[in-house]
Formats: structure tokens, C-alpha cells, sequence
């Protein structure tokens, strides 16, 4: 079958190109089309038409608004564009968003699959995502030998939104943990402590792990080249924070994590690698250990 694939930004772009690579009939559109053109697969002229040429589409889309614009959603054209097909949402959006749409594209005669993955874009030129699949076990058996080519593994987490809470609660960690590593750096460099043999220790020990690995270097060298970006990184916080208050409890380490990238934002650093948090840490005032 031709898959489709719509949204072709930093993630996107990787994740397409490893199922063109792979030899996945593709069928590809992106706002931008010199982005589409990249690929290297066959380019359609709008959203309509790859609804219209495919039975399985792929949105690797910003946020809800840009998933409902390219579904036609609230319009006749939504029923026409997912009736037949399965829609597979591999963005991160807010999960009784996805519970919504799973509905109305079921109600259409469509199916329907979250498929969020872990992983910036490194792992995304890798192919080596992890992806958290919800949805009718059916729709999920179909989709999932599809997303090989661009992850290493696919985890079944039940019905909507089960896969979104699982990547929000991933990444209740990977914030948390990134931002423990900026402060780390912070706290090593203003001790003038070798910082390369900071990163060998964490290295060698229990603490060693794939994202410390790339990040360290990044923090150690002030690189913030993009690879997942303050700004994005501050909505997913957003995200957490009101799923967390939706079930009553309290996330205090992800609370300051969410203000320390805000705080990066507006210092100008929306664009760059959520990394760049270690800025927002420096440019804190020192509070009394008394």
C-alpha cells in the first residue's frame, strides 16, 4: 500500500526520509514544499490528495489546531478525507484531544492510532525511535510493521489516550533529567572543575546513559544546535502539567522545570536545544541555604 506521510518538520523530515529509504511507497506533503521535495518520494499537491491515494496516513504535526486543519476537521471534508483509512497521530498532543479525535474518526468509518514517539532528532535520523502505539488492536497490528524503518521499537499501551499518557510520562523524566544535568554543568564549570573529566565520571558510572551522552558534550561546549527545542520543550512541560492536574497530583520537579524553560524563552533561546535551559539556570539569583 502507499502510506502517507504529512508534516515534514525536524522530526518529520528524518522519520519520512527512513521509509522512502526503506522502499515504502510514500506519498508525502508538507506546508513548505521544498521540505517535501527533499524526501525523496513522490510529492501530492495538498493534504486532500493523500487522504484520497492512501489507505494509512502518518501526521507528524505541531498541535491540534494543525491536526484538525490538514483532517478537515468541523468540516464535510473530514469524513470524506478519513472513512476508509487509518489516521495515525505520531505528534504529542493533549490526550483527551486524541480521545476526541479517535472518536470522531471512528464515528466517519475510519481507525484510528496514537503512535507518540521518545526520541529527538538524532534518534529520528537513526530510525531509531521508540514508539508508544494506542488504538484498536487491529488498527494496531496494521500500523505497526510500518514504523520499522523509523523505530527500533514499538510498545502496545492499550486504547486512547494510553500512549500519550505513556510519552507524557516519559517525559516527566527526560525534562527533569535534562534539566538536573544543565544545573549539574552549571554547578561543575563554576567550580572551575575540569568539565571533561566531569562527563568522564558521569560516563563511567551508573548515571551513564544515551541522553547524558549526547547532551553532556552539548552543555559542556554551550553547542545548542536544535536537536529538540526549548520551545517544544516547554509546551510538552505544558502538557504534563495540565495532565497532571487533571488527575490530582502534584509533579514539584517538573513544576521547576517548566519555569526554568519559560525562562529560557524569554531570554531568546525558543529555537534552541532544550540544553540551552543551563542559561535560564545561570541567570538565577543564588537563594540563603539558611
Amino acid at each position: 500500500m502507499t502510506v502517507g506521510f504529512i508534516g515534514l518538520g525536524s522530526m518529520g523530515t528524518p522519520m519520512a526520509r527512513n521509509l522512502a529509504t526503506a522502499g515504502t511507497p510514500l506519498l508525502v506533503w508538507n506546508r513548505s514544499p521544498e521540505k517535501a521535495e527533499a524526501i525523496g518520494a513522490e510529492v501530492a499537491a495538498g493534504a486532500a490528495e493523500v487522504f484520497a491515494r492512501c489507505d494509512v496516513v502518518i501526521l507528524m504535526l505541531a498541535d491540534a489546531a494543525a491536526m484538525d486543519d490538514v483532517l478537515g476537521r468541523g468540516t464535510p471534508a473530514f469524513a470524506e478525507r478519513v472513512r476508509g483509512r487509518t489516521v495515525v497521530h505520531m505528534g504529542t498532543t493533549e490526550p483527551a484531544y486524541s480521545v476526541g479525535l479517535a472518536a470522531d474518526v471512528h464515528a466517519a468509518g475510519g481507525s484510528y492510532v496514537e503512535a507518540p514517539v521518545s526520541g529527538s532528532r538524532a534518534p529520528a535520523e537513526a530510525g531509531e525511535l521508540v514508539a508508544m502505539l494506542a488504538g484498536a488492536p487491529d488498527a494496531v497490528d496494521r500500523v505497526r510493521p510500518l514504523l520499522a524503518p523509523m523505530c527500533r521499537e514499538t510498545v502496545p499501551c492499550g486504547a486512547a489516550p494510553g500512549a500519550l499518557l505513556m510519552k507524557l510520562a516519559v517525559n516527566v523524566f527526560l525534562n527533569t533529567l535534562v534539566t538536573a544535568l544543565a544545573e549539574a554543568v552549571h554547578f561543575a564549570r563554576s567550580h572551575h572543575l575540569d568539565l571533561g573529566r566531569f562527563v568522564e565520571v558521569l560516563a563511567g558510572g551508573q548515571m551513564a546513559s544515551p541522553i547524558m551522552l549526547v547532551k553532556a558534550p552539548k552543555l559542556v561546549a554551550e553547542d545548542f544546535a536544535p536537536q529538540a527545542s526549548i520551545a517544544n520543550v516547554w509546551v510538552n512541560t505544558q502538557l504534563i502539567s495540565a495532565a497532571a492536574a487533571a488527575a490530582g497530583i502534584a509533579l514539584p520537579l517538573l513544576d521547576t522545570s517548566r519555569e526554568l524553560f519559560a525562562e529560557a524563552a524569554a531570554l531568546g533561546l525558543g529555537e534552541a536545544d532544550m540544553a540551552a535551559v543551563v542559561k535560564a539556570i545561570e541567570a538565577r539569583r543564588p537563594v540563603s541555604a539558611e
